[in-house]
């Protein structure tokens, strides 16, 4: 039996400690990028003016600062939901409007889910709200209407019903249904429902939200394609998306699987690089389907979800679990919901301490990718064009070397830059 007061004790440890070491990294980051903004680093004196140095320390300090109150925020907010009784409340609220019966007792479940998340995304409005008019318009950035800012928030939440509601009545059904192993049957939808999305999103899902048109300059059409030839990868089509709707930041990306993968490049990219340029980030791209990165992120993405599934099997049979969350359980059964919440609460903040770990592995990954570009594209383009992303995209050049370690995904242009030039003179 799971005591409850060990649960509350190690929950409001992992907060404290979690959003106590998340300030002390936003307080480094805002400190170490002050204190370089006034110097071009050496490494990039003459390709990097002073100004866009300044401009992209201003534009992390925003976010840094930005990103110190959201944390903030969601701390007292999951506090609120768990230890200071808010789901609890929300539970009971249900339970008073919603008979037990209805929908074949699936109705409280599937309210209390949606109540909540509702009740979420409402809150965290503001804060995007800033995010989107303060922040990014303030450098320059947005270029979101408040119509269309409405628009796909209204969107999402139609999105999230169609695919989320079933996918929830699902895994709800099978916990109330399948006996002790129902985790095991969860955890095989949810993977199998993962693979699906990858597969719908670039045919039905984006297209929602982005206008997505065929590649029209022939000329890069060919040079995409000599490249996908030279590298033996099959894409459904090469399009280019209006992110400019949204914002001045560029990118590219492949999505889908199988026969539905498509290449995706940004009008702001198109804009702003050349033919030898785009090329040489779209080898990037194919670099990171060719070194089997995806497959093997997905198979970490279901080790680590089987964990969690088989977790929280065991967690939902202890009143403990509940109890320590600051939720009365049912004692007849019929808590399905509650689980699911507080579990899904609980695990980031518990997980928090793999970050370093999973930031590691993504920085591996691209370092990879960018070899695999300077193999199958020019090198020196791929450095032009990713000094041309770093500016555009306001990304600081003087990271924290500790936050580097523990959150960045990519590795700083400094030591991105060394490698790929390393990279370019072993293949010269």
């Amino acid at each position: 039996m799971l005591p409850a007061t060990l649960v509350t004790l190690v929950f409001a440890t992992a907060v404290l400690l979690t959003t106590g070491l998340r300030l002390w990294l936003l307080t480094r980051q805002v400190r170490h990028v002050a204190r370089h903004r006034d110097t071009v680093p050496p490494a990039f004196v003459g390709q990097v003016t002073l100004e866009a140095h300044q401009k992209a320390a201003d534009y992390t300090l925003a976010k840094a600062r930005l990103g110190a109150v959201s944390l903030l925020v969601s701390s007292a907010l999951l506090l609120a939901w768990t230890l200071l009784g808010g789901l609890d409340a929300l539970n009971q609220a249900v339970m008073a409007h919603v008979a037990a019966d209805t929908w074949g007792g699936y109705a409280r479940p599937l309210v209390l889910v949606g109540a909540f998340v509702f009740i979420g995304m409402l809150l965290d409005l503001p804060l995007e709200w800033i995010a989107t008019f303060r922040v990014e318009a303030a450098h320059g950035f947005n270029r979101t209407t408040p119509g269309l800012f409405w628009a796909d928030w209204v969107k999402g939440i139609g999105v999230g019903l169609l695919l989320g509601g079933p996918l929830l009545w699902a895994v709800l059904a099978l916990m109330k249904t399948a006996g002790a192993q129902w985790w095991l049957w969860a955890w095989a939808l949810w993977v199998g429902f993962q693979l699906l999305v990858m597969l719908l999103y670039p045919l039905l899902i984006a297209p929602l939200f982005n206008r997505f048109e065929p590649l029209k300059d022939e000329g890069l059409a060919a040079r995409v394609k000599a490249l996908f030839e030279r590298s033996g990868f099959q894409a459904s089509g090469l399009f280019v998306m209006d992110g400019s709707r949204r914002s001045s930041h560029g990118n590219a990306y492949f999505t889908g699987l199988g026969a539905a993968k498509r290449v995706v490049l940004f009008d702001t990219l198109m804009q702003r690089l050349g033919p030898e340029e785009i090329e040489a980030v779209l080898a990037h791209e194919l670099g990171h389907f060719k070194c089997r990165h995806i497959p093997k992120r997905l198979l970490t993405f279901a080790l680590v979800s089987l964990a969690g599934f088989a977790l929280l099997g065991w967690l939902a049979q202890q009143p403990g679990f509940y109890l320590g969350l600051g939720v009365r359980p049912d004692l007849l059964g019929g808590n399905e919901a509650l689980a699911l919440l507080l579990f899904l609460m609980a695990v980031p903040v518990l997980a928090y301490p793999l970050g370093p770990w999973m930031s590691a592995r993504s920085r591996r990954d691209e370092f990879e990718a960018d070899a695999y570009a300077c193999q199958h594209s020019d090198g020196a383009a791929l450095s032009r064009a990713l000094l041309k992303l770093h500016e555009d995209n306001a990304s600081t050049l003087t990271p924290d070397p500790v936050v580097v370690r523990w959150t960045y995904s990519h590795p700083p242009a400094i030591e991105r830059l060394a490698a790929i030039a390393t990279q370019t003179r072993a293949a010269a």
